[in-house]
């Protein structure tokens, strides 16, 4: 069973959104400030946390900003705030998801189990792990350990990340366009969600190095290409020669 945390300062809201979530199969724990869900972390991770933004001992955004630090496991905001900026700052922050108050208890449910549905779909992909090449540069993706690495050094990946980084590997050298990274990794296909994308793409490359623009290319106008070529398909072109 699922671990899902709630922070959220209104009663109603968490009471309502923990009620139907318990209906659903998830053991739920809820919480009405931040100190709160702070503890509950330290002593177990959570599956899922949906998180409120305007809470009574700070901030939502800065809260989830410094936990990214640390921890990688799936973020949802849920807040009144409904301006595009801040739904814009949510996935910046590494945000697998916003939802909009006020929304209906089917609504959560469903964006709920698509996003475990996604992450389930990202782990068996690679279940095996894979190894890729570009020039003398060697990436390793291994979902069942959750470790990715380039040149031996491990790069840390939020959840989101880690859904396009194995949507673009498993389409290695095919152009993937933004339209498609939403629908298959966030469930979004509206023009305006695309800067999402990019900020993600931006972050991931960052992350990866000096190399990180050649292994994720830009098809400018278009979307995004893995570059890399996979160690098994290269060590049995080597055995032909």
């Amino acid at each position: 069973m699922k671990l899902i945390y709630i922070v959220d300062d209104s009663q109603s809201d968490r009471e309502g959104m923990k009620q139907y979530l318990e209906l659903s199969g998830y053991e739920v724990q809820a919480f009405e400030d931040l100190h709160g869900v702070q503890v509950a972390i330290a002593k177990q991770v959570p599956d899922l946390l949906l998180q409120d933004v305007n809470l009574p001992d700070g901030d939502g955004f800065s809260y989830i900003k410094k936990l990214k630090q640390n921890y990688i496991f799936p973020v949802i905001f849920v807040s009144a705030r409904t301006a595009e900026s801040d739904r814009i700052l949510g996935f910046e922050l590494g945000a697998d998801d916003y939802i909009c108050k006020p929304f209906s208890s089917k609504e959560l449910v469903l964006r709920v189990h698509a996003l475990f549905r996604r992450i389930d779909m990202s782990v068996s992909a690679f279940r095996s792990g894979s190894s890729w090449l570009l020039g003398n540069s060697i990436m390793q993706l291994d979902e069942v350990s959750h470790l990715f690495s380039i040149d031996g050094k491990q790069v840390p990946l939020t959840a989101a990340e880690w859904r396009i980084m194995s949507y673009l590997v498993s389409n290695s050298g095919i152009l993937i366009t933004r339209s498609q990274i939403l629908e298959h990794c966030f469930d979004y296909s509206f023009e305006s969600y695309d800067r999402i994308v990019d900020t993600h793409v931006k972050n991931m490359r960052a992350k990866m190095g000096p190399l990180g623009s050649q292994w994720i290319e830009t098809v400018r106008g278009y979307g995004y290409r893995f570059a890399g070529h996979s160690t098994a398909s290269h060590s049995i072109a080597d055995d032909q020669e």
